[in-house]
């Protein structure tokens, strides 16, 4: 069969639909069509693209590693679609889902007040708003939008910069008054340090110390799976914490968190930038209006 008389798209949403509603019967019922009409168009579908895209049993449907990279890439391909031809009938507002994964404190302390003019200024657009501190894989996690902190390795996936922040140890008063405030490394290395429970780029403080940089590792009883977990923790009198200092700005000035050791700070910072996949030609305008308002509105400093 030539390609321009195959239904690329009718193959796709029929395939995603045996995948997501789990077998040829529950998609057929969805696409208005009989089970074997189902299973007859996907074998059409493998034997075109020359693999096999699903194991089939009597008791379950399973996807092979060839399958399930079709359907990823199909479903990016329908909801590019379906946004498409929203905006077209729109007259280009901008609607749709955005699935954004981000850090706990940038959700906290820069996206949640600038959030309500993005959501009053796209009233068609809805924002699944996912916080971790972990990196993801944005195909499989099906993420439109990552804000991630850090440097930027080497990927398929395209950055734009929010800014860099620097870094600050601070402890409460309460903490500091029962265990005393440290002066130098040595005094440093006897206090709880409370760190963060995942390997990062530098796994440790990095600390002035004698005309060089060291890097100090942490050594608290309690760590963390993301830094505004660890700042409360610090609130509370856990220990100190090295944390990203917009998210301490407003405790250090209503004194619940003091700053230490501010001589031995190297002076790193920290860089923000919002990640999205680069497949080539134009971005879902739902996902480009929320990179252009976080460029403007949403920069870390």
């Amino acid at each position: 069969m030539e390609r321009s008389q195959v239904n690329r798209s009718g193959e796709m949403e029929v395939f995603v639909q045996v995948v997501e509603q789990g077998g040829f019967s529950a998609a057929a019922r969805t696409c208005l069509m009989t089970p074997s009409a189902v299973s007859k168009l996907v074998s059409r579908l493998e034997a075109r693209l020359g693999v096999r895209l699903v194991n089939r049993s009597t008791r379950a449907l399973q996807l092979t590693p060839e399958g399930c990279a079709f359907y990823e890439r199909s479903s990016g391909i329908l909801a590019d679609m379906e946004d498409a031809e929203r905006s077209a009938r729109a007259g280009e507002e901008p609607v749709g889902r955005i699935r954004l994964n981000t850090s706990a404190s940038y959700a906290a302390h820069v996206l949640a007040p600038v959030l309500p003019v993005f959501l009053e200024l796209h009233p068609g657009i809805t924002l699944d708003l996912v916080q971790t501190d972990r990196v993801v894989d944005l195909l499989a996690e099906r993420t439109d939008v990552a804000v991630r902190a850090g440097p930027m390795k080497s990927s398929s996936l395209v950055a734009r910069k929010l800014g860099e922040t620097a870094m600050v140890i601070v402890g409460s008063p309460a903490y500091l008054e029962r265990f005393g405030t440290p002066a130098g490394v040595e005094d440093l290395r006897k206090h709880s340090r409370l760190g963060f429970g995942y390997a990062r780029t530098v796994d440790g403080w990095p600390l002035k110390d004698k005309g060089g940089t060291i890097v100090l590792p942490v050594a608290g009883r309690v760590q963390a799976s993301d830094g505004e977990a660890l700042r409360r923790l610090t609130l509370s009198g856990n220990g100190l914490a090295r944390l990203a200092a917009f998210t301490v700005r407003d405790d250090i000035a209503a004194g619940r968190l003091i700053p230490v050791l501010d001589h031995l700070n190297p002076g790193d910072r920290e860089a923000f930038h919002a990640l999205h996949i680069g497949q080539g030609g134009p971005l879902p305008s739902r996902v480009r209006a929320l990179l252009d308002y976080l460029a403007d509105h949403g920069r870390v400093s």
